[in-house]
């Protein structure tokens, strides 16, 4: 974001101090590392995100997508994905995924 977007933004947000970040720039930052994706239901993914857009859909590369079942959990291995931002519910810079 350029450094207009950013005054404008404190503008409309009572003065928001230079230090803090915006979510999509963290995001932004993140690009060619790992990221853990909690989804909304049962899934979790962790892979290198290689691109967002406004709506934080992203597509994810060297990809490991962890499901709850009632047998336990299911581990798979995907080459790529493109997530809908609609079904994210958490991301997590740098997470290794679930425990």
């Amino acid at each position: 974001i350029e450094e207009r977007e950013k005054k404008k933004y404190r503008r409309r947000n009572g003065g928001m101090a230079a230090s803090q970040i915006l979510p999509l720039e963290l995001i932004d930052e993140t690009i060619g590392a790992r990221i853990h994706v909690i989804m909304k239901g049962d899934k979790e993914i962790v892979g290198t995100l290689m691109g967002f857009d406004d709506f934080v859909n992203m597509v994810l590369c060297d990809v490991t997508e962890y499901e709850t079942t009632a047998e336990g959990r299911r581990m798979t291995k995907l080459e790529q994905i493109l997530l809908n931002g609609n079904n994210i519910a958490m991301l997590v810079p740098g997470g290794n995924g679930p425990q």
